[in-house]
């Protein structure tokens, strides 16, 4: 039986334009953690620590994923 093997080698591909957009995706996720953040009256460094992390987080799989 014949196998499928990619052309490029398998390798990820990230892209200027994925960086990019991972960027601009870590951005806005943090932008919103912190108006939600706001919103429900927490105004401290663990919200805002957690807002980096986890869009920071969200931005990278953006750029790696390659979405």
């Amino acid at each position: 039986m014949a196998t499928l093997t990619p052309l490029d080698g398998g390798g990820i591909k990230t892209s200027r334009a994925s960086l990019i957009g991972g960027i601009a995706v870590a951005v806005g996720v943090f932008v919103l953690w912190q108006a939600l953040a706001r919103d429900l009256g927490m105004g401290d460094f663990a919200p805002l620590a957690s807002g980096a992390a986890v869009g920071s987080v969200t931005g990278l799989w953006i750029w790696r994923a390659d979405l």
